[in-house]
């Protein structure tokens, strides 16, 4: 066994393998040498086919048989649900259960871990952490909650002695972590089914933040409300430094300029007295300043700061954040993950840059009753940022439905605030909605945290025709 595999994890079991941060942690166990088995409700998808490249035993479907007798754990993510047939089989031979933190908290042990933590733009910061330091020849660990480019490279068990990790505030388990360097992005009220109210997302992070290592540092934005509070509250905590970033003159690492250059950035900082220019391959200011966040964090663990400007360059984007998908009769299709009012604002006015003069239709999946029901009308006035949108029915994932709480919600607010927004109950019927209102030079935007992004290659498709 390769080092740092812990005894419980040599054969694991994951309920839910291909979700996006089940599938990073079964790959770096299944690269260290464990033998990874799982099952996933989708056991033909890319991702599972991906696994079982690195040579996991991957079931389709839920079932009591698919727990082997000689599983060492089992481990599962907040999503499992407490009736699961494989977590009662678990209790019945006695198998221990392992939350999917507690299992990449293990992982990183022994290494020096950089913690990606804030309400939005985690993976993408991760991800560019995870790509400037392995094009400098670092080869870091990392476990990123969405892929780079093909299916499986959202992880990767590095000889490096670094590990990149994203850090989930969603269901508070980002506290099992003790990170060299923590990132916070921004802090905003969401997750409203653990979080009560923007105090509790505050002593949240602040816990997150004792987690730090003595002598560790905080990386943090200066100019979001939220980070900047958090950064208020830890301030003068013994062996912790505090570094900040935005384009604030009082920022440590200042932001100066973020010129937009097509469907890319130029950046230019000023970081101890020395200016720096580097170009961010993705458009909009919140990926520059995500950008910038990576570039203090990795100097923080000593890397030159020079040097990991220049390797930022090399970061094209991930999926699901602002993802071309490809062009057809003169309509550009772009993938955005984007479902909380501060992400669609931010992507819309990314492409608004970016765009110039063409129009942009937006094709929208709200995510979660539970988040609709409290963020709607915020929603539906980032849709108005648009020139159209077609409105889809709420993606449950996880919830169950809540009485009176649909996608009208959403709808109402946008058409107030002056968008034109049209419902659409049926997914088949988007591509042909989308072909009947599209033309040349028209940019498409698939938006939303669930199946959405499905529709971009049939949107596609119906404009070749």
């Amino acid at each position: 066994m390769k080092p740092g595999l812990p005894t419980a994890m040599e054969r694991p079991h994951f309920i839910g393998i291909g979700g996006a941060g089940m599938s990073g942690i079964a790959k770096i166990l299944a690269q260290r040498g464990a033998q990874v088995a799982g099952s996933d409700s989708k056991g033909d998808s890319e991702t599972a086919q991906a696994l079982r490249a690195h040579g996991a035993t991957v079931h389709g479907g839920h079932a009591p048989g698919n727990l082997a007798d000689d599983s060492t754990c089992v481990v599962v993510s907040s999503a499992i649900r407490a009736d699961n047939p494989e977590l009662a089989r678990a209790a019945e031979l006695g198998i221990p259960v392992v939350h999917r933190s507690d299992a990449l908290a293990a992982l990183m042990d022994g290494l020096r871990p950089i913690a990606v933590a804030g309400t939005h733009g985690k993976t993408t910061t991760t991800s560019m952490l995870a790509v400037s330091l392995s094009a400098l020849g670092l080869d870091p660990s990392y476990a990123i909650g969405g892929d780079l480019d093909a299916p499986g490279s959202n992880a990767h068990h590095g000889e490096g002695d670094i590990f990149v990790a994203e850090a989930d505030e969603s269901d508070r388990t980002f506290h099992k972590y003790s990170p060299q360097v923590a990132i916070i992005l921004n802090a905003e009220l969401d997750h409203h089914a653990n979080y009560a109210s923007i105090e509790e997302i505050y002593e949240s992070f602040e816990t997150f933040v004792s987690k730090v290592v003595p002598g560790g540092t905080l990386v943090v934005a200066h100019g979001q409300e939220g980070a900047a509070e958090i950064a208020r509250r830890v301030a003068g905590r013994e062996g912790l430094s505090v570094v900040t970033y935005g384009e604030e003159p009082e920022a440590d690492v200042r932001i100066t300029k973020v010129t937009p250059r097509g469907l890319t950035s130029e950046v230019t900082v000023v970081l101890d007295g020395r200016m720096l220019t580097f170009t961010v391959s993705v458009p909009g200011r919140h990926y520059a300043h995500n950008a910038v966040a990576a570039l203090a964090a990795g100097v923080a663990l000593g890397i030159p700061a020079h040097n990991l400007a220049s390797a930022l360059g090399k970061y094209t984007g991930v999926k699901r954040r602002l993802q071309l998908k490809g062009e057809a009769a003169g309509v550009q299709v772009i993938d955005s993950y984007a479902h909380h009012p501060t992400e669609m604002t931010a992507d819309l006015e990314a492409i608004r840059g970016a765009a110039g003069d063409s129009r942009i239709l937006v094709v929208f999946q709200p995510h979660l009753f539970s988040r609709t029901q409290e963020l709607g009308k915020e929603m539906g006035q980032a849709l108005a940022l648009a020139d159209a949108s077609v409105v889809l029915d709420i993606y449950p994932a996880r919830e169950d439905p809540i009485p009176g709480v649909t996608s009208e919600l959403i709808i109402a607010a946008a058409r107030a605030a002056g968008a034109d927004v049209t419902a659409e109950h049926s997914k088949e019927a988007v591509a042909d909605v989308i072909a009947g209102m599209a033309k040349p030079g028209d940019l498409v935007l698939t938006m939303g945290a669930g199946d959405v992004t499905d529709l971009g290659p049939q949107i596609l498709a119906r404009l070749s025709n």
